[in-house]
Protein backbone atom coordinates (compact mmCIF):
# COMPACT_ATOMS: atom_id res chain seq x y z
CA UNK A 1 0.00 0.00 0.00
CA UNK A 2 3.07 1.99 -0.25
CA UNK A 3 2.41 3.85 2.71
CA UNK A 4 -0.55 5.88 1.06
CA UNK A 5 -3.25 6.26 4.57
CA UNK A 6 -5.85 6.57 1.49
CA UNK A 7 -4.85 3.34 -0.34
CA UNK A 8 -7.12 0.26 -0.73
CA UNK A 9 -6.70 -3.82 -0.34
CA UNK A 10 -9.01 -4.35 -3.34
CA UNK A 11 -9.98 -8.11 -2.45
CA UNK A 12 -11.27 -6.72 0.70
CA UNK A 13 -14.25 -6.08 -1.59
CA UNK A 14 -14.46 -9.48 -3.00
CA UNK A 15 -17.38 -10.53 -0.43
CA UNK A 16 -19.16 -7.57 -1.88
CA UNK A 17 -18.69 -8.36 -5.31
CA UNK A 18 -19.75 -12.01 -4.83
CA UNK A 19 -23.16 -10.77 -3.21
CA UNK A 20 -23.49 -8.41 -6.31
CA UNK A 21 -23.32 -11.49 -8.34
CA UNK A 22 -25.66 -13.45 -5.82
CA UNK A 23 -27.81 -11.37 -5.74
CA UNK A 24 -28.44 -11.06 -9.32
CA UNK A 25 -28.76 -14.67 -10.12
CA UNK A 26 -31.62 -14.59 -7.09
CA UNK A 27 -33.18 -11.83 -8.94
CA UNK A 28 -33.08 -13.25 -12.15
CA UNK A 29 -34.47 -17.03 -10.96
CA UNK A 30 -37.30 -15.12 -8.89
CA UNK A 31 -38.32 -12.45 -11.44
CA UNK A 32 -39.39 -11.89 -15.37
CA UNK A 33 -36.42 -10.47 -16.41
CA UNK A 34 -34.09 -10.36 -19.22
CA UNK A 35 -30.72 -10.50 -18.34
CA UNK A 36 -28.05 -8.68 -20.22
CA UNK A 37 -24.50 -8.65 -19.65
CA UNK A 38 -22.19 -6.37 -21.07
CA UNK A 39 -18.72 -4.42 -20.86
CA UNK A 40 -19.14 -0.85 -20.94
CA UNK A 41 -17.26 2.28 -19.86
CA UNK A 42 -18.02 3.79 -16.82
CA UNK A 43 -17.60 7.44 -17.61
CA UNK A 44 -16.06 9.15 -21.00
CA UNK A 45 -12.77 7.86 -21.64
CA UNK A 46 -13.06 4.72 -18.96
CA UNK A 47 -11.93 1.45 -18.84
CA UNK A 48 -14.83 -1.17 -19.86
CA UNK A 49 -16.27 -2.63 -16.48
CA UNK A 50 -18.47 -6.10 -16.71
CA UNK A 51 -22.50 -4.79 -16.52
CA UNK A 52 -25.04 -6.41 -15.61
CA UNK A 53 -28.82 -5.42 -16.50
CA UNK A 54 -32.22 -6.82 -15.27
CA UNK A 55 -34.72 -5.76 -17.10
CA UNK A 56 -38.52 -6.59 -15.93
CA UNK A 57 -40.77 -8.25 -18.82
CA UNK A 58 -43.36 -5.66 -18.42
CA UNK A 59 -42.62 -1.96 -18.74
CA UNK A 60 -43.76 -0.27 -15.76
CA UNK A 61 -41.23 -1.93 -13.77
CA UNK A 62 -37.61 -0.26 -12.53
CA UNK A 63 -34.30 -1.92 -14.63
CA UNK A 64 -31.84 -2.94 -12.32
CA UNK A 65 -28.00 -2.40 -13.45
CA UNK A 66 -24.48 -3.23 -11.59
CA UNK A 67 -21.22 -2.11 -13.02
CA UNK A 68 -18.28 -4.11 -11.77
CA UNK A 69 -15.69 -1.69 -11.23
CA UNK A 70 -12.25 -2.78 -8.54
CA UNK A 71 -13.12 -2.60 -5.67
CA UNK A 72 -16.87 -0.44 -6.53
CA UNK A 73 -20.00 -1.14 -7.90
CA UNK A 74 -21.82 0.91 -9.66
CA UNK A 75 -25.49 0.36 -9.01
CA UNK A 76 -28.43 1.97 -11.34
CA UNK A 77 -31.76 1.87 -10.54
CA UNK A 78 -35.05 2.67 -12.93
CA UNK A 79 -33.73 6.07 -14.77
CA UNK A 80 -31.40 8.00 -12.53
CA UNK A 81 -31.42 6.41 -9.26
CA UNK A 82 -27.61 5.57 -8.91
CA UNK A 83 -25.22 4.63 -6.07
CA UNK A 84 -21.53 3.31 -5.67
CA UNK A 85 -20.55 0.75 -3.13
CA UNK A 86 -18.02 1.43 -1.58
CA UNK A 87 -18.36 5.58 -2.04
CA UNK A 88 -14.35 5.61 -0.82
CA UNK A 89 -13.09 2.40 -0.50
CA UNK A 90 -10.03 3.61 1.29
CA UNK A 91 -9.06 2.10 4.61
CA UNK A 92 -9.21 5.46 6.63
CA UNK A 93 -12.94 5.26 5.28
CA UNK A 94 -13.14 1.99 6.50
CA UNK A 95 -16.49 0.79 4.66
CA UNK A 96 -17.69 -2.74 5.93
CA UNK A 97 -18.43 -5.13 2.63
CA UNK A 98 -20.90 -6.79 4.17
CA UNK A 99 -22.74 -3.81 5.55
CA UNK A 100 -22.65 -2.40 1.91
CA UNK A 101 -23.73 -5.85 0.69
CA UNK A 102 -26.63 -6.02 2.88
CA UNK A 103 -27.46 -1.88 1.62
CA UNK A 104 -27.12 -3.41 -1.73
CA UNK A 105 -29.52 -6.23 -1.13
CA UNK A 106 -32.23 -3.29 1.15
CA UNK A 107 -31.99 -1.43 -2.36
CA UNK A 108 -32.53 -3.90 -4.62
CA UNK A 109 -35.75 -5.23 -2.88
CA UNK A 110 -36.85 -1.40 -2.65
CA UNK A 111 -37.26 -1.46 -6.20
CA UNK A 112 -38.58 -4.90 -6.71
CA UNK A 113 -41.47 -4.28 -4.80
CA UNK A 114 -42.21 -0.69 -6.39
CA UNK A 115 -40.36 1.72 -4.26
CA UNK A 116 -39.32 3.80 -6.75
CA UNK A 117 -40.29 7.09 -7.75
CA UNK A 118 -38.46 9.80 -10.76
CA UNK A 119 -39.82 12.67 -11.98
CA UNK A 120 -38.60 15.65 -13.97
CA UNK A 121 -38.99 18.97 -12.50
CA UNK A 122 -37.95 22.31 -14.31
CA UNK A 123 -35.79 25.28 -12.04
CA UNK A 124 -34.97 28.53 -12.68
CA UNK A 125 -31.56 27.69 -13.84
CA UNK A 126 -33.18 24.39 -16.01
CA UNK A 127 -34.20 20.93 -15.21
CA UNK A 128 -33.58 18.78 -12.79
CA UNK A 129 -34.44 14.61 -12.05
CA UNK A 130 -35.78 13.94 -8.75
CA UNK A 131 -35.53 10.28 -7.85
CA UNK A 132 -36.67 8.59 -3.97
CA UNK A 133 -36.13 4.62 -3.48
CA UNK A 134 -38.46 3.76 -0.29
CA UNK A 135 -38.62 -0.06 1.40
CA UNK A 136 -37.59 -1.69 4.08
CA UNK A 137 -34.91 0.25 5.85
CA UNK A 138 -34.18 1.83 2.85
CA UNK A 139 -35.59 6.02 2.14
CA UNK A 140 -33.31 7.95 -0.26
CA UNK A 141 -33.99 11.00 -2.24
CA UNK A 142 -31.42 12.07 -4.89
CA UNK A 143 -31.56 14.77 -7.50
CA UNK A 144 -29.28 15.71 -10.26
CA UNK A 145 -29.11 18.29 -13.33
CA UNK A 146 -30.68 17.47 -16.56
CA UNK A 147 -29.47 18.61 -19.69
CA UNK A 148 -31.91 20.20 -22.26
CA UNK A 149 -32.32 17.21 -24.86
CA UNK A 150 -32.33 14.84 -21.85
CA UNK A 151 -35.32 16.31 -19.89
CA UNK A 152 -37.14 17.14 -23.26
CA UNK A 153 -36.61 13.06 -23.87
CA UNK A 154 -37.81 12.81 -20.13
CA UNK A 155 -40.93 14.36 -20.53
CA UNK A 156 -41.63 12.27 -23.25
CA UNK A 157 -41.39 9.79 -21.75
CA UNK A 158 -43.86 10.56 -19.72
CA UNK A 159 -41.62 11.59 -16.79
CA UNK A 160 -43.14 15.22 -16.15
CA UNK A 161 -45.16 13.90 -13.40
CA UNK A 162 -44.02 11.94 -10.67
CA UNK A 163 -43.58 7.68 -12.18
CA UNK A 164 -43.58 5.32 -9.40
CA UNK A 165 -42.18 2.16 -11.08
CA UNK A 166 -44.82 -1.35 -10.81
CA UNK A 167 -43.35 -4.18 -8.84
CA UNK A 168 -41.81 -6.90 -10.73
CA UNK A 169 -43.38 -10.01 -11.88
CA UNK A 170 -42.35 -13.31 -10.04
CA UNK A 171 -42.14 -16.48 -12.13
CA UNK A 172 -43.83 -18.40 -9.72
Amino acid sequence: MDGNQHATDSDRFTTLHEAADTLLDELTERYQVERRETKEPLGLDEALARTVRLIPRIPTAAPLAIQFAEPRLHLRLGRWWTATLPVCGCHSCDEDPKLLAEQLRRHADALVEGGLWERVRRGLSGSFYEARLIGAGVRVDQEGPLSAAGARDARRGGFAAAVQWTPWQSRF
